[in-house]
């Protein structure tokens, strides 16, 4: 048995989306707020709300309208002395809901028995609605009329004050103003989640951009009780873990008290401790000993307290008290193993010194606060995820608890941002060995009676590209105007975007992990040819392009031979991309490399101008391609977009000529030279640098500079080319080659659009957006 997927409704960005879990490790990436915490949280929400309690803002902001209408027309129902309308089926287009889909066996139908649709069932796919919903309207009802009330009640008085003169200032807000505002303070109280089963047979495919889950008849009854107690066991890290904290006190139980609370390792060795190893919990021969060990120092702590008290109490025996009758004071002390934990040292780490005699030994013990965070981070969340494994597996004293009978066969283990402190490597450790520890037991290992799933949100590239492309999440932001009112999420399976071990998926996993590329984390992607470009084109945009600068763009260095093969991936992940390449001539097709030229008959060799965008391979048709040929779009999707951007023709005039010729550049050194070519005719340097000056210095027009840097670029080193450029005194002047600057205009203008939270081509939602999300009646967020 295991989680297949979630489909989550109605729950902060998430309006309606689908994620798929591995069987065993899921990746949750994305850009920042484009979803991912949104969705850790509905699992914490619904699976455990005694921990995680809801909140107003839970809910999709758009839906906060619609609550808000619903109490007028209660308040106005009430004025009228009309029956107002309580029933359910106003609200559940807007109550959070989770639908949690099992794949079950046949013989494991005893533990899912409240959620089969039908007798005939024989294994295969179950599914489960988890709501947030009203407990009772018509308590809510009454509750929320008397609170209006008692508060209109309260805005008179004010205002008769105010007009008596007998109060001056500010404006008196009171609770509530709305039922959005009554519920913040009183959701918890009114609310409850309520499961009800799902037909397998009603499940219908996600759309591109959201899923569509089932609808519900209004007439579906709840089932009794809850239908996960007993199935799944949920523990979770998040993502503020609180280290380098002091303890602020003692408890009441005598317990160290942390802000942040439970997330030192001498805290969970107390918890771990407590849970599994206390001997005074259903002893054994093993326990014995220690047992034995306390008593005795019990009886020798009470003798020596008697013996320290003993004129205290001959003191107070001297005024009266106690009299013959009287019981009489005696002191005595009750210890138990886990004081030994309960102090801020608990936990000690050794350090190596190195005696006059030259021996090695652990002569220095530092408490766990002073090691850095990095290492705090690692150990703490190790030790979680094996306390956790061994909660759910009810290892030691846990066994002889109450919950011990049966052990769930599902544990879900959610993990927020576990990179926080941690070097590149040991990120890369953790996301290899996390899900290891959590089924390092004997009873598990590959047993799959007993399932563990781990469920782990990052935005670190490091942890991304340790994990094979079939466990990761992708979610994206879609601005308001594209799905709904207001900016949502979609969330996108990458388990299927090459197919199963296919050459193609071999070679970007091993080029991402390579290149340490951030894709899953940009807004943006820029795909450059070769080293010169991705050396200049960042120092391009850094001086020129303001806002790319100051945009998530990544870079990408990969030869026109093989961006196509990334094609599959960015258009899954929908991610605006220019690529700038090479128009790689051929005499012909077959042909050998030869300098550009029109009416040549002249075919590419570069594959993505080829299979990909603009999807051709005649030179002369290449370079009189539109913009709008160079651009592929979805017209379901308005916030996706490739360009293709390589070398055009350049009106040039030479050193000591008067009329412009045209050039053919062949690449994007020789372009730069021809965009510049006053600059490159007095730059001294060595290697490309010299041979490209030399060739301007012979003469002879365009075409003839053109073929010597033909020629130059056969065997020369662009890299270092690219740097003699970067430290030029004047490189802040050089004109950008008109083919990039055109390609780097157009993502400007993308990123402009993608970057609003409303999309400009949408000005109608626009109004619409200021009424659902803007402060609205009775100060609606």
């Amino acid at each position: 048995m295991h989680i297949e997927f979630v489909e989550i409704a109605n729950f902060r960005k998430l309006l309606s989306a689908r994620v798929d879990l591995s069987v065993k490790t899921t990746l949750f990436v994305g850009a920042n707020n484009s979803g991912k915490t949104s969705a850790m949280l509905a699992l914490r929400r619904f699976l455990t709300p005694r921990r995680c309690p809801f909140d107003i803002h839970d809910f999709t902001v758009c839906h906060l309208r619609a609550l808000v209408e619903i109490g007028e027309a209660w308040l106005q129902a009430n004025q009228a002395g009309s029956v107002a309308d309580l029933a359910l089926d106003p609200w559940v287009h807007a109550l959070p809901a989770l639908d949690l889909w099992l794949q079950v066996k046949e013989d494991e139908v005893h533990r899912v028995r409240d959620l089969v649709p039908l007798m005939e069932w024989a294994g295969g796919r179950l599914g489960v609605r988890l709501r947030y919903e009203p407990k009772d309207l018509n308590a809510l009802f009454k509750e929320y009329i008397t609170a209006v009330i008692e508060a209109n009640a309260m805005r008179e008085a004010a205002a008769a004050a105010k007009a008596a003169g007998a109060a001056t200032g500010p404006k008196l807000t009171v609770w509530p103003e709305s039922l959005v505002d009554f519920l913040t303070k009183r959701l918890s109280s009114m609310f409850t989640i309520r499961a009800y089963p799902l037909d397998p047979e009603l499940l219908a495919n996600p759309e591109k951009l959201r899923a569509l889950p089932q609808t519900l008849p209004s007439s579906a009854l709840p089932i009794e009780g809850d239908p996960l107690c007993g199935l799944i066991r949920v523990h979770d890290i998040p993502a503020q873990r609180g280290f380098g904290e002091i303890p602020s006190g003692i408890g009441e139980e005598g317990e160290l008290q942390t802000s942040a609370g439970g997330t030192r390792l001498s805290e969970q060795l107390r918890s771990y401790y407590a849970k599994h190893l206390d001997p005074a919990k259903g002893p054994d021969p093993r326990d014995l000993e220690a047992l034995q060990a306390m008593e005795a120092a019990e009886d020798a702590f009470d003798l020596k307290l008697t013996e320290s008290f003993s004129e205290c109490f001959t003191e107070v025996a001297g005024l009266g008290y106690p009299g013959v009758s009287d019981p009489r004071p005696r002191v005595s002390t009750r210890l138990r193993a886990i004081d030994g934990l309960n102090h801020s040292a608990a936990v000690n780490f050794e350090v190596e010194v190195v005696s006059e005699a030259g021996a090695v030994t652990p002569l220095l013990l530092l408490p766990e606060g002073s090691n850095g965070l990095g290492y705090q981070n690692l150990i703490s969340m190790i030790f979680r995820l094996m306390s956790f494994r061994d909660a759910w597996m009810r290892v030691g004293k846990a066994s002889k608890g109450i919950e011990a009978a049966s052990i769930e066969p599902l544990h879900l283990v959610l993990v927020e941002e576990p990179e926080a402190h941690l070097h590149a490597q040991v990120q890369q450790v953790f996301i290899k060995k996390a899900y290891e520890v959590l089924r390092r037991r004997p009873e598990l290992g590959e047993n799959d009676v007993l399932r563990t799933q781990l469920i782990v949100s990052t935005h670190s590239s490091h942890v991304a590209h340790e994990t094979p492309f079939a466990s990761l999440r992708y979610f994206r932001r879609l601005p308001a105007g594209m799905v709904a009112k207001v900016p949502v999420s979609t969330v996108i399976n990458l388990s299927q975007v090459f197919g199963e071990e296919t050459d193609t998926e071999r070679f970007v996993t091993r080029y991402l992990r390579a290149q340490h590329a951030d894709l899953f984390f940009a807004d943006a992607a820029i795909l450059v040819e070769g080293p010169a470009e991705r050396m200049l084109i960042p120092n391009f945009i850094r001086a020129h392009y303001k806002v790319l600068h100051h945009s998530y763009v990544t870079l990408l260095e990969i030869g026109g031979s093989h961006a196509h093969r990334l094609r599959p991936l960015i258009e899954h992940l929908g991610l605006l991309t220019l690529i700038v390449t090479d128009l790689d001539s051929l005499t012909g097709t077959g042909g050998t490399s030869v300098q550009p030229a029109l009416g040549a008959g002249q075919k590419t060799n570069n594959a993505t101008l080829k299979t990909w965008v603009p999807v051709l391979d005649d030179v002369d048709a290449l370079i009189g391609a539109p913009p709008a040929a160079k651009t592929i779009t979805d017209a379901g999707d308005t916030l996706f977009a490739v360009r293709a951007a390589y070398q055009t023709p350049v009106e040039v005039t030479m050193p000591g000529a008067t009329a412009k010729e045209t050039a053919y550049p062949y690449t994007f050194e020789d372009a730069l030279v021809f965009e510049n070519v006053g600059f490159f005719a007095a730059f001294a340097g060595t290697g490309l640098t010299a041979k490209f000056q030399k060739a301007i210095a012979n003469g002879g027009g365009a075409p003839a500079v053109g073929a010597s840097m033909y020629t130059a670029l056969k065997d020369g080193k662009k890299a270092e080319f690219a740097l003699d450029v970067l430290m030029a005194d004047n490189f802040s002047n050089l004109k950008v080659p008109q083919y990039v600057a055109e390609g780097l205009e157009w993502l400007l203008e993308q990123m402009k659009k993608k970057q609003g939270e409303t999309l400009a081509t949408a000005p109608a939602t626009a109004v619409l957006i200021a009424t659902a999300a803007g402060p609205g009646p009775g100060g609606m967020p």
